[in-house]
């Protein structure tokens, strides 16, 4: 299921980080302090790397997706 961007405005923090997944390996992970971060996971020959695209509310939903 694909994120809203009304799902991303209304994450709250946890005790523990959070993961909000998009789909395609983007997700928003929503840390204990609150804040909001897009990544993107992919693999390269057989490894799981992961790339920061940038800090909710300065990417849109739409960016992040665009840039992934």
């Amino acid at each position: 299921m694909s994120l809203t961007d009304i799902a991303i405005r209304s994450a709250r923090p946890a005790d523990k980080l959070q993961r909000l997944f998009d789909g395609n390996g983007l997700y928003l992970e929503v840390s204990p302090s609150g804040g909001k971060w897009w990544r993107l996971k992919y693999r390269i020959d057989g490894k799981e790397k992961r790339v920061s695209i940038g800090v909710y509310s300065d990417v849109g939903l739409r960016d992040a997706r665009e840039k992934s």
